[in-house]
């Protein structure tokens, strides 16, 4: 059966996953340091990195393994809000989002599908995030649906128990403030198996299986 995933999500000891407040300039927000940890080199397979194996290299890796679609926030796709204007906006990846799968972009507002030649093709779609699995999943087929973000995206996930999976590598760094990604989520941690691993690089992985009923 096709799982839910969340794959690298780097999260402040005091629990922030972003910035307040995105814009070109800032895409993560005011969220300085926290994304410092990010080796973008593996997100497509370990076998395309052009450094050597490490822990934090092998986990990240299995960010695309086994992955049929995505779904994403708005604010990770752009800094737009409101009515999407005709910026001729596609995303921050340019001609090449490394996806290569459908994505479906949660957002009130209707706006046309954008294809690429990569494979990557992005849907913009309302609906509860229920309805918005659904989709995804069917688009998916036999394989994984992973929720790629933001923070609140992922949240509502959580908060409607539909996150079978997450890894999450916690940053040694305080920010103080941004996007929580706990907000709400008191005693979540009691539907899931949590394993933690310790880099060398400072990083604490975290590893959330959804537990099995009793």
């Amino acid at each position: 059966m096709s799982r839910t995933r969340v794959h690298n999500l780097l999260v402040s000891l005091d629990g922030y996953a972003a910035g307040d407040f995105v814009s070109l300039d800032a895409p993560i927000g005011a969220a300085h340091g926290l994304f410092d940890w990010f080796d973008g080199r593996v997100i497509h397979g370990i076998d395309r990195a052009s450094a050597p194996i490490t822990l934090d290299r092998a986990l990240t890796s299995m960010w695309a393994q086994g992955i049929g679609a995505e779904i994403m926030g708005r604010r990770k796709f752009g800094p737009q809000t409101g009515p999407w204007p005709d910026d001729g906006w596609r995303g921050w990846w340019g001609e090449e989002p490394p996806f290569e799968t459908p994505v479906f972009v949660m957002t009130h507002h209707p706006r046309a599908p954008i294809a690429f030649d990569n494979g990557t093709t992005f849907d913009f779609v309302g609906g509860s995030p229920l309805e918005v699995l659904r989709r995804a999943q069917e688009a998916a087929g036999v394989r994984d649906v992973r929720i790629g973000g933001g923070p609140s995206t992922v949240r509502q996930f959580l908060q409607a128990g539909l996150v079978d999976f997450m890894h999450l590598a916690i940053v040694p760094i305080l920010l103080g403030g941004g996007v929580s990604l706990w907000e709400g989520l008191g005693g979540i941690e009691e539907q899931f198996t949590v394993e933690t691993i310790a880099s060398t690089s400072g990083l604490n992985h975290q590893l959330w299986n959804r537990a099995e009923p009793a």
